[in-house]
């Protein structure tokens, strides 16, 4: 048995590298250059103004329009989901395996990735549906089935990207993040697995068997606070190496550019080439702000809007907060502390959380370890919260009903704790795969429907420019 599972492993290891291989990721990235080219650079034209109506009162009230939950809510419902593991492990593992040029690249595929975090949100809201209860479902597996002239195909595609949802939230949504929790919660404090995970557990249920309203006031609690001590924290470790900074930022860029290149000095050392950053800078930035995956899009959907453009803006700057923002805090933190090229005791580069605690303590002794231990934590958990909705709202499609969300959320809680007290590599990996398949139909139908995106968000700048006017009128 264990033969085999070492063999499947390896399998598994080798899909995941193809699905995630070159062609994935020039899809990834292509589609949000394509986009933004399209809509002639109107999500970066825009950007501030999307910030803006992030935080209005508007935004944090279901005063416009029909849904669930109000606009600002279904954002950090959706970052919940985004700001995860990636965020900490997944930028530190980039900058060893990429070299520091990679955060650089993580810049620029979220750049491009505004656009296709715009449009898959955007249309889940402008092809959205009204379920038995009343509740709004919506989400890229509803864009196909009703935007496609061909419904057979459109209904297929909608299907399958359906059940690779359900597979992922399962996987990459719940479990590798309960065993990321249990890990780190393990090595810093030494709590054991078995009780992590019934705390884990019990914590899931209370909040999961409410559904998205009790989930959506969770996370537009819990989502803010945790990113704003992550930052706070970052930036305190980046003051107190603030001598290695200038450095550390020379490295980032030159090393991003180079055929290859050796960054070294007091910033450590690593050497790397311009393909390897380019390669996981983007790979990691996708992972971690999901642009382009789908995911997103079905939270968005539940957002009272009076307009399907104005909420995608206001969702696209969740690209926007976890690598502009939070994944840069991270890359810093590495960069100016002179972390990266340390090797472990059998001669290996220490990556992932261990590098990105060894860069807090560096300033912070053993309470930098602890601070970044508790933003895996949390970080972790709100991915639980955030994944369980788009999982759940995959599975109603699946069944044409919701009769049956009850008995996933119940099964999703209980799940957690099977992934706090296993290994999991082997679903590591498999669930990665799942996500990756989920992105191709979505990226598709993102093409397919692009002159459709670029009309809508044409018919909306006037409006934009409206509010505009009258909010500086207001002013003076």
């Amino acid at each position: 048995m264990e033969k085999f599972m070492d063999e499947l492993s390896g399998v598994l290891t080798v899909v995941d590298d193809f699905v995630w291989g070159p062609v994935m990721l020039i899809l990834l990235v292509g589609t949000g250059i394509w986009l933004t080219v399209r809509l002639r650079f109107r999500t970066w034209r825009n950007l501030g103004y999307a910030i803006a109506s992030t935080f209005s009162r508007e935004s944090r009230n279901a005063v416009r329009g029909e849904g669930d939950i109000p606009p600002f809510s279904a954002l950090m419902t959706a970052l919940a989901a985004t700001i995860g593991t990636g965020n900490i492990v997944g930028v530190a593992t980039a900058m060893v395996s990429g070299g520091p040029g990679a955060l650089v690249w993580m810049w620029i595929s979220a750049a491009f990735g505004l656009s296709s975090k715009f449009s898959e949100c955007m249309l889940a809201i402008k092809y959205r549906e009204v379920n038995e209860r009343g509740e709004m479902s919506g989400g890229p597996m509803y864009t196909m089935k009703k935007a496609y002239k061909n419904k057979r195909l459109g209904a297929a595609m909608g299907w399958i990207f359906a059940l690779l949802a359900v597979v992922a939230s399962f996987g990459i949504g719940n479990m590798t993040q309960a065993n990321s929790i249990s890990e780190a919660l393990y090595t810093t404090f030494s709590f054991q697995p078995v009780i992590i995970g019934i705390v884990l557990t019990i914590l899931a249920l209370l909040i999961i068997v409410g559904g998205i309203k009790s989930i959506s006031k969770v996370s537009s609690v819990v989502v803010p606070l945790m990113a704003v001590f992550y930052v706070i924290a970052g930036l305190i470790v980046i003051i107190i190496n603030y001598r290695n900074l200038p450095a550390g930022l020379y490295m980032i860029f030159s090393m991003a550019f180079s055929v290859k290149a050796v960054g070294g000095g007091l910033c450590g050392t690593i050497t790397a080439a311009m393909m390897n950053a380019l390669h996981y800078g983007v790979a990691r930035g996708v992972f971690s702000n999901e642009a382009g995956m789908g995911s997103a899009a079905i939270t968005a959907a539940a957002a009272t809007t009076d307009h399907p453009v104005r909420q995608g803006y206001i969702n696209m700057t969740g690209t926007f907060w976890d690598t502009i923002v939070v994944c840069t805090i991270t890359g810093l933190c590495v960069a100016s502390s002179g972390v990266l090229g340390m090797v472990d005791e059998k001669g290996a580069y220490v990556k992932g959380a261990a590098l990105t605690i060894a860069a807090f303590r560096s300033a912070l002794g053993d309470v930098g370890a602890w601070l970044v231990t508790i933003g895996i934590a949390l970080f972790a958990f709100s991915t639980i919260l955030g994944w369980e909705y788009h999982g759940e709202k995959a599975f109603e499609y699946l069944f044409g009903t919701h009769r049956y969300n009850m008995v996933y959320r119940v099964v999703f809680s209980l799940i957690v704790y099977v992934g706090a007290t296993t290994s999991l590599n082997i679903v590591w990996s498999f669930s990665d795969i799942a996500n990756a398949l989920m992105a191709i139909p979505n990226l598709i139908t993102l093409l397919v429907l692009s002159g459709s995106i670029v009309k809508d968000v044409e018919a909306f700048q006037p409006v934009i420019e409206a509010e505009k006017a009258a909010k500086k009128k207001r002013q003076n």
